[in-house]
């Protein structure tokens, strides 16, 4: 399996960067770890060698970027307008860095983000953000309601990088029309506490003609294991 390491200074975060680039073929993939978590986090868990075969064969290629949550939402001490600052950048990031790094490699213009927990934050996030880029997103045990880490804050940034605040605001009938193709995928354990806001993320989408699939799978279903078990299910489809 083509496995290759990357690093470069970002001018978009000021900052070296890192990431893992898995397969050689299929769909481009933009994985994000749990929170805090680092590029490698998804190849030492094993969910490499779980989408071993979709792998091998070229059906998809894997871009696990690292995180800045430290920097951003988790960084307690800034003020919630920077901590969600830091988020743009993150994004800017992944929208002027990586992608065009992936389509220089790989030219299947079909992408998919995806995460687990605070990843599926940020899978989900930048697939309702950009949905002229992101065919397919995954969420998987997320919280889609970022106002905890923002501390009453609702300014510029926090608002456009808080789901559950800006979809039920989308009027443009492009972007509208945009995440009508989209396929979302939220999965979430029955016991989970964050299934709630995964119900109420997937009512909003609804409620905007945004189609997607809430998947309640049994128990807590909040740990690897399962989002392993997820993955196989879901990145080809919603099963």
């Amino acid at each position: 399996m083509n496995r290759e390491y990357h690093r470069w200074y970002s001018p978009s975060l000021g900052r070296d960067m890192e990431l893992l680039i898995f397969g050689h073929a299929g769909a481009r993939v933009l994985v994000f770890p749990t929170s805090k978590g680092k590029y490698y986090e998804w190849e030492d868990r094993g969910m490499m060698g779980a989408l071993g075969e979709h792998l091998a064969r070229g059906w998809i290629q894997m871009y696990c970027v690292d995180s800045v949550d430290a920097e951003s939402w988790y960084a307690w001490w800034k003020w919630p307008g920077d901590r969600a600052w830091r988020q743009q950048q993150y994004e800017n990031y992944l929208l002027h860095e990586v992608l065009p790094l992936s389509w220089q490699k790989n030219r299947n213009p079909f992408l998919i983000t995806v995460g687990a927990s605070f990843g599926a934050y940020h899978a989900v996030n930048f697939a309702l953000r950009h949905p002229h880029l992101v065919g397919r997103t995954i969420g998987m045990s997320g919280i889609y309601d970022i106002s905890r880490w923002a501390d009453g804050d609702s300014s510029e940034h926090v608002y456009n990088h808080n789901p559950v605040w800006y979809i039920p605001h989308e009027h443009d009938g492009g972007r509208l029309a945009a995440l009508r193709r989209q396929d979302i995928i939220l999965a979430v354990g029955r016991d989970d506490s964050l299934r709630g806001n995964n119900e109420y993320l997937s009512g909003l989408l609804w409620g905007k003609g945004i189609g997607n699939a809430l998947r309640i799978w049994d128990g807590w279903s909040h740990d690897w294991p399962y989002w392993m078990n997820m993955i196989r299910l879901y990145i080809g489809g919603h099963d």
